[in-house]
Order: structure tokens, then C-alpha cells, then sequence
């Protein structure tokens, strides 16, 4: 098995939205401090981070956008783990909103589908937040009409997150269908070549977001 790292890495001082604090990443138990404690030379590291659930590479369920929708604890894994993948190319789009018309007509029921905008590039500058890609309403009409297993992008949101309108997020999580944001790295999975998606958070009751280790898996002959 091959595997494709899709996920950012979390840093102190981070900033991945405007407006949302960074992580502070910092000891609570140094190795110093733990001498004490043992008797055979052992030492142990304990670190503290203190952060926004909206941090790195996250995913969004139900109930980040609905009260009553699930949450990472209640979310099953068939929406996050081993999911069969499909990649949408949106490199080429002279438009920053991606159309319904990329999609296939047929075979995307379960699926996670993936949309490769390429802004990923922009990440950690001031330009990631300005004027990225997003999905069209219609595009997220579609995937909610074929039932599709998760959507992920690689970009600062799925919505145009200039306006104060989230069609998408009401749309995709009013369906159960997980969102994952700030992929990254799309274009190292092959074109063409068939893949499984996973996006997994820790099981936290009363949070409907949360950093996940995303990647891609792919047979190693293929």
C-alpha cells in the first residue's frame, strides 16, 4: 500500500482562517521535570496545545452547521475511513466558482470526491484568504442528489467565504455528508488511478469540527 499525505501540518502560531486564533503548542511536563518521577533514567514529554477546533486540514460534520446534527463522536466511520476516492481536476476553470458541468453523470454514490483547485500553493500567505475557488450551489445540490460519502477541497473554504451566504455547508451538512477543508497535495495522486480517501477526527461529543490526518491510500500495483 502507498500513501498520499493530504493534510497540513499544525504549527505553533498557525493562522488558518482570518479571524480565528493560531495554536500555542507548548510544554506541560517537561523531560527535566519529569526526572523526578522515575528512577531508571526514563524521562517524558506531556505537550499542551491550545487551539481553535478550525485548525490545519479539519473536517465539518452535521453538527458544525445544525444543532441537532451529529457529532464527531456520533458520525460513523463509513463517512471518513477507506472511502473509494474520486478527484475533480479544477486547475483549468477560468472561474473561481466550480460548476455542476465537472461532475460525471453517474458513479458517485459513497464516494469521497476531491476538488483540486491548486490553491493549496497559497498556503501560509496572505493571499490563501483572498479570492479562492469555491463550489457552486448546483455542484453541492448534485453531490447531496447522488449521495456521496464526503466532499473534501483544497482550498480556504468550500463556500465563497466573501459573502455571508454558506449554501454549501447547509446544503452537504444538512445531508450528513462530511466536509473536509485545506487539503493539500491533490496532484500527487496519480491521474486516473483509483484511490481511497480517509479523514478521520478524534470521537469528541459537542464538537462538529476538528484537525484531521487526511490522505490518499493506493495499491501498491497499481
Amino acid at each position: 500500500m502507498r500513501f498520499i499525505e493530504l493534510n497540513h501540518i499544525i504549527h505553533d502560531g498557525l493562522i488558518t482562517y482570518q479571524g480565528l486564533d493560531a495554536p500555542h503548542i507548548c510544554d506541560f511536563w517537561t523531560r527535566e521535570a519529569s526526572e523526578a518521577n522515575y528512577e531508571d533514567g526514563a524521562t517524558f514529554h506531556i505537550g499542551k496545545i491550545d487551539m481553535v477546533a478550525n485548525t490545519g486540514t479539519y473536517v465539518d460534520v452535521p453538527f458544525h452547521r445544525f444543532e441537532e446534527g451529529d457529532d464527531l463522536a456520533a458520525v460513523g466511520l463509513h463517512h471518513l475511513a477507506a472511502l473509494e476516492g474520486l478527484l475533480i481536476d479544477c486547475t483549468n476553470l477560468e472561474t473561481r466558482e466550480i460548476p455542476v458541468s465537472l461532475l460525471p453523470k453517474s458513479g458517485l454514490k459513497g464516494k469521497a470526491v476531491l476538488f483540486y483547485t491548486g490553491w493549496d500553493q497559497h498556503w501560509d500567505t496572505d493571499q490563501y484568504f483572498g479570492q479562492h475557488p469555491y463550489l457552486a450551489t448546483e455542484t453541492a445540490e448534485l453531490l447531496k442528489a447522488n449521495k456521496v460519502a464526503l466532499v473534501g477541497i483544497d482550498s480556504y473554504n468550500i463556500d465563497d467565504a466573501h459573502t455571508k451566504k454558506r449554501p454549501v455547508h447547509t446544503t452537504l451538512l444538512g445531508a450528513g455528508i462530511p466536509i473536509v477543508e485545506h487539503l493539500c497535495h491533490l496532484e500527487n495522486i496519480p491521474s486516473g488511478q483509483p484511490f481511497r480517501f480517509t479523514a478521520v477526527p478524534p470521537r469528541i461529543k459537542g464538537l462538529g469540527s476538528f484537525p484531521v490526518r487526511a490522505f490518499a491510500s493506493l495499491d501498491n500495483d497499481e
